[in-house]
């Protein structure tokens, strides 16, 4: 499956999932955990069928033939032995006469049993679905599409359930939140690369940046596992979280320990200077943390002169523990509430004792929208023990609070493009002279795949259209032939567009406007002769209502109503045959508009980042952008007040939409006011005539 296919089989089934709970009284947050656990089923059941074959074949002949594999066969191949009453495929094929709640209540809890590590966490509470709900869901997750699926693809779709149960509010209403958006995850482990060693979230939530390390790792080393390369480590307040945490490593094969744990107060792992990297989305603002416990005031994890800050919020408590779990090479990158960068007394003291270290690396001005259960902006905080001399005393500041793509109304996100001009920015920062080049050089590459997928998701529609066209001219056709005429489009149907691999830019700029619009005349040429036929229907209605209440008296009225009438029926068939052609090619149509409509916006989106990277940096070198990134130093900071919001150094650019009619709108709001200064001296005149 391609990206394109994956994502339309994620949308599918949370639609299938997602509307079924629609038509139940469940919340968002009651749904969430059982559904979840369904998933995880499913994939257990692939994953179990996928091995098992490999590990019959692979077990050598002995006296009395092959022995039974084992679990430990199992977990040798990445996946669980599982009983029969906890196959999917059990569950699927259990008679209606038989509960269902309770089937799939015992399936999770022999999974538990065998599966220590699991214990206490697969959900178990089916008995509050509707049984009829319970067996949608079943069907919805037993589809012969999702059957064939592998692995990490299923990752990607209990991911995906996650980011949509957030967005529908699930963390709101649980009280917190659960899940850090994807592309915030994503920005964080790029710019940090967490590629080796410890990597600890002390704040996990669901567990979304070690899944997301684990992409980083097989997208840079193809085949190799997260496990040989890094250990996680994790702690989550809230239980609920905990158990999306475990499930979510188990579903992506990720092995790690997480713990159940405040922690303001508890250190479990104690890896106090020991991490190689830091990764957090921690509750921004937290109050009433107790200061006066004895953990907090002897806390290693904080600065010992002016580790306890006095206002009454934990994220400079956050903002240290970060520092401290690093070693002396040891990367960091955590979301940070906006306040924080200007935050004063002492938590500005802590934030000056931060930068005299060194070792605050890149803070990135994130906008409004990011998140699912607050729309207020925030920052992502990069630290770098290990930064070179050379930027031992500055800071990468970007303000990328007008750079965004949009996903709703209300949710915005950093798309594909968008992430690699932030690489490219902090990875030249860093001294890497060919990191624009590189980025020019994926932005090409991406173009092309995309480009390549649009081009052959074209060529399939019009070769679709084109075999409905041709079908009724078959020999073996049967049935009323149509006639409408579609030859003026033979053009635009026989035009098979292909997408070098040497495109460059401009190639690539021209394929933006040729893949709008891919069958113009024929979606022209539809909607014309739809609309001819539906009127012709009417009438052919109309004609047979007034055969029928025609008089018929003599032998002659007679003889006129029936060929009247059989004249009729000839051209209702005809508009029925036309009919059945117009609907076969809306909907081949409509077969492909959606994934269309997707790759077109994803591939718009990828022209506009590459055309961004080329217009601030036409050298392919780093230099400071007005409105978009500065290098600071220490002086500039202390000069500054040691304030590390990037919106003071970076300045501001005038952003101009070259779209928007700017003398039109002027001349517009003239006119507004003009009438508004008549409204005033009208009303301040009867005023006037009122005194007096």
């Amino acid at each position: 499956m391609n990206q394109q296919e994956i994502k339309q089989l994620e949308t599918e089934l949370w639609d299938s999932a997602n509307s079924l709970r629609a038509n139940s009284k469940l919340t968002a947050a009651e749904y969430k955990d059982p559904v979840l656990g369904l998933i995880l089923l499913r994939y257990a059941q692939n994953r179990y069928d996928q091995a098992k074959g490999q590990i019959e074949a692979s077990i050598p002949d002995g006296p009395r033939g092959k022995r039974a594999p084992t679990k430990e066969d199992f977990l040798a191949a990445g996946a669980m032995m599982l009983p029969e009453a906890s196959q999917f495929d059990y569950l699927a094929d259990l008679p209606e006469s038989e509960s269902l709640d309770e089937a799939i209540n015992n399936a999770m809890k022999l999974i538990e049993e065998a599966y220590p590590d699991l214990l206490g966490v697969l959900p178990k509470n089916y008995q509050e679905f509707d049984a009829d709900l319970l067996r949608e869901l079943i069907r919805v997750f037993n589809k012969d599409s999702v059957k064939k699926i592998k692995g990490d693809i299923f990752g990607r779709i209990y991911e995906f359930f996650l980011m949509k149960f957030s967005m529908d509010g699930a963390g709101a209403q649980e009280g917190g939140e659960f899940f850090t958006p994807p592309s915030l995850v994503q920005l964080i482990v790029n710019m940090i690369k967490p590629d080796h060693g410890i990597i600890h979230d002390p704040a996990c939530g669901s567990g979304g940046m070690f899944v997301q390390t684990g992409h980083f790792i097989e997208e840079q080393n193809k085949g190799v596992s997260i496990n040989t390369k890094v250990k996680c480590y994790g702690s989550e307040l809230k239980s609920n979280n905990t158990r999306l945490a475990k499930m979510n490593l188990a579903i992506h094969g990720i092995e790690g320990k997480v713990s159940e744990t405040n922690s303001f107060y508890s250190d479990p792992h104690a890896l106090v200077g020991q991490c190689d990297f830091v990764m957090a989305n921690p509750p921004f603002n937290v109050k009433k943390v107790d200061k006066k416990k004895d953990y907090v005031k002897t806390d290693v994890r904080l600065f010992k002169d002016v580790g306890i800050p006095k206002a009454d919020n934990g994220n400079y408590l956050w903002i240290q523990y970060f520092y401290h779990y690093l070693n002396d090479q040891g990367r960091a990158g955590f979301v940070m509430a906006s306040s924080a960068t200007d935050a004063g007394n002492t938590e500005k003291a802590i934030r000056q004792k931060l930068v005299e270290t060194g070792a605050v690396d890149c803070i990135v001005s994130v906008g409004n929208n990011f998140f699912y259960t607050r729309s207020l902006p925030c920052h992502v905080w990069f630290l770098d023990k290990g930064k070179t001399d050379k930027n031992k005393d500055k800071i990468l500041m970007i303000d990328a609070r007008n750079t965004f793509r949009v996903v709703t109304n209300t949710i915005n996100d950093y798309s594909p493009g968008q992430l690699t001009n932030f690489n490219a920015l902090m990875e030249s920062y860093r001294g890497d002279e060919t990191a624009i080049a590189s980025a020019q050089t994926i932005h090409n590459q991406e173009a092309i795949s995309l480009g390549k997928d649009i081009a052959n998701e074209i060529n399939q529609l019009r070769n679709e259209c084109k075999t409905i066209l041709a079908a009724p001219n078959a020999d073996d056709y049967k049935g009323d032939k149509p006639n409408l005429d579609f030859s003026s489009i033979a053009a635009e149907l026989n035009e098979q567009p292909s997408v070098a691999d040497d495109s460059d830019f401009d190639t690539c700029q021209t394929w933006n406007e040729r893949f709008n619009l891919p069958v113009e005349k024929l979606f022209s040429l539809i909607e014309q002769y739809q609309a001819q036929s539906e009127k012709a229907l009417v009438e052919c209605k109309e004609e047979a209502k007034a055969i029928k209440e025609s008089p018929s008296i003599t032998p002659e009225d007679k003889a006129t109503k029936d060929q009247a009438n059989k004249k009729n029926k000839q051209l209702k068939k005809q508009l029925d045959a036309n009919s059945r052609l117009l609907k076969s090619l809306s909907a081949a149509l409509n077969d492909h508009k959606e994934l269309l409509k997707q790759e077109l916006a994803d591939y718009k989106q990828r022209i506009k980042d590459w055309s961004s990277l080329r217009e601030n940096f036409p050298n392919d070198q780093y230099q400071d952008i007005e409105g978009l990134c500065k290098i600071v130093s220490r002086d500039e900071v202390e000069e500054n007040d040691y304030s590390l919001t990037p919106g003071r150094y970076v300045g501001y650019q005038l952003q101009i939409d070259k779209d928007f009619d700017y003398k039109a709108r002027i001349a517009e709001v003239h006119e507004e006011l003009s009438k508004l200064n008549e409204s005033s001296n009208k009303l301040l005149s009867q005023i006037s005539e009122v005194r007096y």
